[in-house]
């Protein structure tokens, strides 16, 4: 099979990791017979810093012609320290799920054997964790009228959520939750908040059409709090964009380090693909970010996108094999060896 993946590196550790993911994919690729063209694109703050804008059109249309999208990470500390700024390396992210209509973010965490006691939580709170949340992307506050008012004195920002919206995301959480265990939790504030009224309403009216699928109904602050305490007693969680984005940091921790977790970012017609960290920029050129996640992202991405679950197998099982051996960045030595960011891609794909 031939593929054209869209490649954006992105900012700080973005190049370093997607370089050790691609290095995976073409080893992945060459060993099942597969090909990969691989189209570079700007994004982030180095696109702002080449062409004034965070999401070219350029990088639209590369994007918009790819079979998938591999990405970094974006993000610069000139940009975070300065809350005048005009324009944002986050905008372009915000733009880009919009224009490729990038309504569902799937995120899952899940543990490693050999890495329960890295984990903040004891081990017998999170041993067999293995939960995935979608995450409305394209609606909510982050979207809705924003702005000042009273001379800059008061802020707003407007949540708004249409029937549809929330529809489209759920489907996806009940066919997810139907090939899995058949759980499904909404989390919400409906006991405040209007749009999660309009959540509830809607997700409980389609329970009729998955009969087999357990649907629950948590408030977002009780959902934090057991996400420290049972993290394991979920499966499939679906929810705003606000609250997905809050509770999906909470447990990518989980599993011990955030340079573990991939994700997707789905629409009707394109899937990107993404570790969950940031562009970590303190780490940028030191060859010492954990490029785990990108290369999982990598495994989604063959699995999710292409349909090649065995492709995607190889990746993790690679993974898993790095993991058991120690051949881990710093942030995972805990005091043994560490080794860098190009040599555990070096294994990784020599391990293929």
């Amino acid at each position: 099979m031939k593929f054209n993946i869209a490649l954006l590196a992105g900012d700080g550790i973005g190049p370093e990791v997607i370089e050790q993911a691609v290095k995976v994919s073409d080893a992945v690729a060459k060993k099942f017979g597969h090909e990969i063209t691989w189209k570079p694109a700007l994004t982030g703050a180095a696109a702002i810093d080449a062409v004034g804008e965070p999401y070219p059109d350029e990088t639209h249309e590369v994007c918009a012609n790819a079979d998938a999208v591999l990405f970094g990470a974006i993000g610069h500390p000139k940009f975070d320290n300065d809350p005048s700024a005009p324009v944002r390396p986050e905008q372009g992210l915000l733009k880009m799920r919009k224009k490729l209509g990038l309504f569902a973010n799937v995120r899952p965490t899940f543990t490693f054997p050999s890495l329960l006691d890295k984990s903040p939580l004891k081990q017998e709170r999170i041993e067999g964790t293995d939960l995935v949340f979608l995450r409305e992307l394209t609606g909510g506050i982050y979207f809705g009228e924003k702005g000042r008012r009273d001379e800059g004195e008061t802020a707003y920002d407007n949540c708004v959520y249409t029937r549809k919206e929330v529809q489209r995301l759920a489907k996806k959480g009940f066919e997810l939750a139907m090939s899995r265990s058949k759980k499904l939790c909404c989390v919400d504030k409906a006991n405040v908040l209007e749009t999660s009224r309009l959540w509830r309403e809607t997700v409980q009216a389609m329970e009729k059409d998955y009969p087999e699928v357990e649907v629950s109904y948590e408030f977002v602050d009780a959902v934090a709090m057991r996400l420290v305490q049972w993290p394991n007693s979920y499966d499939v969680l679906i929810t705003e964009n606000l609250f997905g984005d809050i509770l999906t940091d909470e447990a990518s921790v989980i599993s011990g380090s955030m340079g573990l977790m991939p994700s997707a970012s789905m629409g009707a017609d394109i899937a990107l693909f993404e570790p969950i960290h940031g562009s970590y920029p303190q780490a940028t050129g030191l060859n010492i970010a954990n490029p785990m996640a990108t290369v999982l992202s990598a495994a989604m991405m063959f699995e999710t996108a292409f349909n090649l679950p065995e492709e995607g197998k190889a990746i993790r099982d690679a993974v898993n094999k790095a993991l058991a051996e120690g051949i881990v960045t710093e942030d995972l030595a805990d005091g043994g060896k560490a080794y860098g960011t190009k040599e555990v891609g070096d294994w990784l794909a020599a391990n293929v």
